[in-house]
């Protein structure tokens, strides 16, 4: 799994970077994605992903992390057809450094886990998992905490 890791905010220790990748990675393998598979995960602060929330999502506030899917079908999209198709590009996923800190210190867990947290929530989005309905909230959020416990990252 390639991830291309974007931190705007010049914040971002190597070793949580390493821990998302490997979680990220560990993901994959569970739900039997494409080793093949990209996706970029960018770190962003407040402002800044305010500012996507209001223009894709109509919220004018900071949010914790935003998925972009690229996998979800478009009407009127064109099929790509043939033997050589690019590698399967899963979208972009955007965290706040600002709110996973507060969260982290909130939840009284540490930052590794709200990061991991944070980007397997988002990964999971990009594989199709959504929480709008109740029975949908209840497969994701049961799908993330046992990704998490099997990693290592357990809620303490």
């Amino acid at each position: 799994m390639n991830i291309e890791f974007i931190d705007e905010t010049n914040l971002i220790d190597e070793s949580y970077i390493k821990l998302i990748q490997d979680l990220i990675i560990f993901a994959a393998k569970e739900e039997g994605v494409s080793p093949d598979a990209e996706m970029s995960i960018s770190f962003v602060n407040n402002d800044t992903i305010q500012e996507l929330n209001r223009n894709y999502r109509g919220i004018d506030k900071p949010t914790d992390v935003i998925s972009f899917a690229l996998q979800d079908s478009v009407e009127g999209e064109i099929e790509i057809k043939g033997d050589q198709l690019p590698p399967l590009n899963l979208g972009d996923i955007v965290i706040s450094v600002d709110k996973a800190e507060e969260q982290a210190e909130e939840y009284e867990h540490s930052l590794e886990r709200e990061y991991g947290f944070l980007a397997l929530h988002g990964f999971l989005h990009l594989l199709g998992y959504d929480h709008i309905e109740y029975d949908q909230e209840q497969e994701m959020f049961k799908k993330q905490e046992d990704i998490l416990n099997a990693f290592g990252l357990p809620r303490k």
